[in-house]
């Protein structure tokens, strides 16, 4: 194990090496891969020489998502606390579905979930667990908004159509989980949103009102705190007027942005929260966490147990249901994703974590300040997100992107609402500084002028 974790201290001096000299890494065409890297699995052990000379090679050609010159998902950078836990958690290798197996861990993540229902206003009935992915946390909430709805489809299944709302700049993983728990993809329906991504709860009204006329049974409706594209907000005050006229369950997806409510400058994009029956958020994204750390906390935690507990005698054989996790989570093992937010939380503060939130929308907003200064550029979005959208000399943003990745300039990606299509520069590593920011800009720039020739607005071409 010491010699192990020897080569692992190694292995990782080599990969902040890498980031720092080689922010990109030089992407491997997917038809070369195989050829270029030693994955092979073979009947015999591999000499030591080339297991460490296969994993150095595969850390060099890997996405440095840390780096500051990563900007294409919703996450990245590395907080130190953060993955001293995640480490802690992966050498303790405890299972979160007991109490007997996961001790005070257990109560680490409950201590995380009662922290966070107290700040978004849930009542002292409120509880949560720890799901894996946003998509998931999602899901859950689909089922019990389902299960409360029709109380039976959890032993019938579903006997009627039954329909769900959400934005049409909301997460795919809605339709997805839609088709997954039987209510089918056709009774989703996208409402209409503003020319900020938001969702029109007036649209919203007519929806559910259409299919009430129609005999189906409306039952959720999930609003974004953060929408994948444009970082939009929903008004959930006034959507939340409507699911209560109707008696719908309204669940916030704050994947993306929900670590909003950690800010006294910035929680006021999720005003209302307090009227949702259930919110999930990411620590991953926002806060900085290592994948994954995914979250969902409810108003009443009854429905935990009625959609997600089973008795399984084997299992559950000391303590009571609120230590035994498994019952009001949808997985049995889990792995304790609890410990890296709880050691990052300790560790600075809930005024720490405010403070990595404020800077991530201070560095939107230096970065939206310059794109505005240049007329070469051109913004889609001047609302408060983290989501920064531009196009430069109206070259196609696909290309561009596409041809930064390629020649490891920048991995930064691309995205569309409506007609526009738009690089979406995210500033949600924590890491990022104003410098990092004008050397996206600079780069951009820089490559245009030297790779890209540019023939028309409308037909770039490289250079050679």
């Amino acid at each position: 194990m010491r010699d192990d974790l020897k080569l692992f201290n190694d292995l990782v001096e080599l990969l902040l090496t890498e980031e720092t000299q080689q922010p990109v890494a030089k992407p491997i065409d997917t038809d070369e891969l195989y050829s270029t890297l030693d994955l092979s699995l073979g009947d015999y052990p591999a000499l030591d020489s080339e297991f460490t000379a296969a994993l150095q090679s595969i850390i060099k050609s890997t996405p440095k998502t840390a780096s500051r010159s990563f900007f294409n998902q919703l996450f990245g950078g590395r907080i130190s606390r953060a993955m001293l836990g995640d480490l802690l958690a992966v050498m303790l290798n405890n299972s979160m579905y007991t109490y007997k197996v996961a001790g005070p861990q257990v109560g680490i993540e409950k201590t995380i979930l009662h922290n966070i229902c107290d700040r978004i206003g849930y009542a002292k009935h409120s509880d949560g667990t720890f799901a894996p992915g946003g998509s998931m946390s999602n899901f859950m909430a689909m089922v019990m908004a389902r299960d409360r709805r029709a109380p039976n489809s959890r032993n019938e299944g579903v006997l009627v159509p039954m329909t769900v709302y959400t934005s049409e700049e909301s997460h795919y993983s809605i339709l997805k989980n839609a088709a997954l728990m039987g209510i089918g993809k056709d009774y989703v329906r996208l409402i209409k949103t503003n020319d900020a991504g938001e969702m029109l709860a007036s649209d919203l009204e007519i929806q559910i009102q259409k299919d009430i006329d129609r005999g189906y049974l409306p039952f959720f409706v999930n609003a974004t705190a953060g929408t994948t594209v444009l970082g939009a907000f929903d008004d959930v005050e006034y959507i939340s007027r409507v699911c209560k006229e109707h008696d719908l369950w309204l669940h916030l997806d704050g994947a993306y942005c929900g670590g909003v409510i950690f800010s006294r400058r910035y929680r006021h994009l999720v005003k209302g929260i307090e009227f949702t029956d259930s919110f999930s958020v990411n620590a991953h994204k926002m806060l900085g966490t290592p994948l994954s750390c995914s979250i969902i906390v409810v108003q009443d935690k009854k429905h935990l147990y009625e959609s997600f507990s089973n008795d399984a005698e084997y299992l559950y054989q000391t303590d009571g249901d609120d230590f035994n996790l498994g019952k009001t989570s949808i997985q049995c093992g889990r792995r304790n994703d609890a410990l890296k937010l709880w050691t990052l939380w300790k560790s600075v503060g809930t005024l720490g974590l405010e403070a990595i939130v404020d800077h991530q929308f201070k560095m939107a907003e230096v970065a939206r300040a310059y794109i505005k200064q240049h007329p070469d550029y051109t913004l889609y979005s001047d609302k408060e997100s983290l989501s920064v959208c531009f196009n430069y000399k109206h070259i196609p943003a696909k290309l561009l992107c596409t041809e930064l990745y390629k020649h490891a300039e920048l991995m930064v990606g691309f995205g569309t609402f409506r007609n526009d299509e738009f690089i979406r520069l995210v500033t949600i590593n924590t890491l990022i500084k104003e410098d990092d920011l004008m050397n996206v800009f600079k780069t951009i720039e820089s490559f245009v002028a030297n790779t890209l020739e540019v023939n028309t607005a409308e037909n770039p071409i490289l250079k050679g």
